[in-house]
């Protein structure tokens, strides 16, 4: 390799670094303007991501992309109407009552932080709790001032929801005529490796997590109800969202639940909660996941955690869930692009 050679792709590594650092955070500036409306259309197509699975079934008993889309529409339709009088209300319930009582709830943290800290001067323990008190009273003065605007902006947010779902729908219909067209923007090779590789992650990495969710309440539900835990459907449905985060959001959603639990009802039931939440996430985690999963990313677990943490700095909650299938999508394309063979292409 020749000495010019040399300098000029050591040159290149040099530069890329600081232009990859500047294009993040161009793009997080982008992402805090537009957050509202990039964050509705990232969940639209998420949801159409996910029916299109249903879609497809219909395409293959024969019904046309419009028919199948239609009949999948009216199946949705009909789960929101047996949820809005069945589960919804439950759970709305649940939440209000939680709501209200969690001035209550904070206090008795507030009572609890005192008395540990009380316990810790007794001992002379280099430890100081009085922020965290100072933080929960906070918190609590926060979210009681925020109740009323909550309650205004819960008209708004369903008829945001309803935009949502009909977007997702046109999304089904005209998504693939959008789709071809901007990767016929890009060079033919790197429009192909993307399209392929976003089918690839971003169905695979969706449709598993969301199976692994539904696994995990299925589990925990029946669990709750027996060790008669306050709010129940609430606190599953708290540890299903977060188990669409990959790796620790599970973790993260039982510890939280297990806080209000023992706020709510002591010791005992936390750690029944605690127990439970793990016994069963083993089971998803290491006996199920492999199986829906499998090895889809090939992403060093390092990586992984640093997709998610820029992911989470960029964009929030957001960047959180799509990092890890971008993660996996730029490797695998970048993979498809250094191979010499052809790469069919898929449009998602």
């Amino acid at each position: 390799m020749q000495l010019s050679e040399l300098i000029r792709r050591y040159l290149l590594y040099g530069l890329s670094g600081p232009i990859i650092v500047l294009n993040l955070w161009v793009l997080s500036q982008v992402f805090k303007y537009f957050e509202g409306l990039i964050t509705f259309f990232i969940l639209s197509s998420i949801l159409a991501l996910i029916l299109d699975y249903l879609v497809r079934v219909f395409e293959r008993l024969h019904l046309s992309r419009t028919q199948a889309v239609l009949v999948v529409l009216f199946l949705f339709l009909l789960l929101v109407l047996v949820l809005g009088f069945t589960l919804i209300p439950i759970v709305i319930e649940q939440a209000t009552q939680l709501l209200q009582g969690l001035p209550g709830l904070l206090e008795a943290g507030d009572r609890n932080i005192t008395w540990l800290q009380t316990l810790i001067n007794e001992y002379n323990l280099p430890f100081n709790l009085n922020q965290i008190t100072r933080q929960l009273n906070s918190q609590t003065e926060r979210i009681l001032a925020s109740l009323p605007e909550f309650a205004i902006n819960t008209l708004g947010q369903i008829f945001a929801t309803l935009l949502l779902i009909v977007l997702a729908f046109y999304m089904l219909l005209y998504g693939e005529r959008c789709w071809q067209g901007l990767i016929n923007l890009l060079p033919l090779k790197l429009g192909k490796a993307l399209s392929t590789s976003l089918k690839e992650q971003f169905h695979r990495f969706f449709m598993s997590q969301l199976l692994l969710a539904l696994v995990m309440m299925l589990f925990l539900i029946p669990t709750f109800l027996v060790l008669e835990i306050k709010f129940a459907l609430l606190f599953v449905l708290i540890i299903g969202l977060f188990e669409v985060v990959p790796l620790f959001g599970a973790t993260i959603g039982i510890g939280l639940v297990t806080l209000l639990v023992l706020g709510l009802q002591g010791f005992v039931p936390a750690v029944q909660v605690v127990v439970a939440g793990v016994f069963f996430q083993q089971i998803t985690d290491n006996i199920i996941a492999p199986r829906i999963r499998g090895d889809f990313t090939g992403l060093n677990p390092i990586w992984i955690i640093m997709a998610l943490l820029i992911g989470g700095r960029v964009a929030g909650f957001i960047g959180v869930v799509l990092a890890m299938p971008i993660a996996a999508t730029i490797k695998s394309t970048m993979e498809a692009m250094r191979s010499p063979d052809e790469v069919k292409i898929e449009l998602p």
